[in-house]
């Protein structure tokens, strides 16, 4: 720890040896901690002087059903999705939610988020933070708030759930070489979102597998405009027979491309795409795609953090989960056999 700084939760999990979510439940007064874990804890607080954030004393009050969710204002299809699968399990669960939407995931605006809703006192929050930058917010949550994030990298500091997007990818690449395509073109989305990152890692990993080299990889900003920007710069190569795009939308402006410069889809080049969006089955040809179950991913997070509330009955886990939710692929008529 620096000298001068006041210790926060990491340093006392650090020095006790155990997880950021043992100290909270250590602090919180949860029964489900072992004794020796308890005293070692206490201990670590003791020794660092540590002060429990009187925001977080506010979170972990009584309980009043309420769970906040810090999302950042986007119309995409993955969060927008995610959004409604935490709300859905929230309400499952009995519990309402409060969200709170910030312009850009960094630390300040999610500290300021998080602060809105303990003055609401919600009983913990779920995190939607599937860019890069969040890291940085995740890591310095005030001590003992009771989070879960979804989408996200946390580093192992709190519980993150995610649909397995490397998985994903695999399957996309995996159902093109199945049909005798021997180089797959990649139009990823931003690099500074997570979810694009794991799907390049996918993409090229898969190809490696196969023996084959990656062909140069195309950026997109998750837009159909992107999409057929990049469609019409395939149009004009020779040999281009399957494409991954790394989002239904992208494909929707590759399909477009395509049609406009005589390539036809699936006959001269197959498309895969990611997300399955309730119009992928009705674009023309409809979208073989990867199919994430964001239902899944707001049950987990819910689960994760009711965990948190209620102590797990291990009581003292060494690192914080991370969910990996299992996608599918949704084979349609976009894609077919290499000619």
């Amino acid at each position: 720890m620096t000298q001068g700084r006041q210790a926060v939760m990491a340093d006392v999990a650090r020095l006790a040896g155990v997880s950021h979510m043992t100290v909270s439940r250590v602090l919180n007064k949860h029964p489900n901690v072992r004794v020796a874990t308890r005293q070692r804890v206490l201990e670590a607080v003791r020794q660092l002087g540590y002060r429990p954030n009187a925001m977080a004393r506010g979170l972990a009050g009584r309980r009043s059903r309420v769970v906040g969710v810090v999302s950042f204002n986007t119309i995409l299809h993955g969060p927008a999705s995610t959004l409604l699968g935490i709300e859905r399990a929230a309400r499952a669960a009995g519990y309402g939610i409060s969200v709170a939407t910030v312009e850009r995931i960094d630390s300040e605006r999610v500290m300021a988020a998080i602060h809105a809703l303990a003055e609401q006192s919600v009983d913990g929050v779920v995190i939607i933070a599937p860019q890069a930058a969040a890291a940085a917010a995740l890591r310095s949550l005030p001590s003992g708030v009771a989070a879960v994030a979804a989408e996200a990298d946390t580093g192992g500091e709190i519980p993150a759930v995610a649909v397995d997007q490397v998985a994903g990818a695999r399957l996309a690449v995996e159902h093109l070489l199945r049909l005798g395509h021997r180089q797959v073109w990649h139009l990823s989305g931003p690099r500074n979102w997570i979810e694009a990152q794991r799907r390049i890692e996918g993409w090229r990993r898969t190809l490696e597998d196969a023996g084959l080299s990656a062909p140069s990889l195309m950026t997109g900003d998750w837009s159909a405009q992107s999409g057929y920007a990049a469609g019409l710069e395939l149009a004009a190569q020779r040999g281009v027979s399957a494409v991954f795009a790394g989002n239904d939308q992208m494909a929707l402006g590759m399909l477009r491309a395509f049609h406009e410069r005589g390539v036809r889809v699936p006959d001269d080049v197959s498309i895969v795409g990611f997300d399955d969006i309730p119009e992928a089955e009705f674009m023309f040809p409809p979208l073989t795609t990867v199919r994430q179950d964001f239902d899944e991913v707001g049950r987990r997070c819910i689960a994760a953090l009711l965990g948190i509330l209620d102590g797990d009955p291990e009581g003292e886990d060494q690192s914080a989960p991370d969910l990996r939710i299992a996608p599918t692929l949704v084979v349609r008529h976009s894609t077919a056999p290499s000619r």
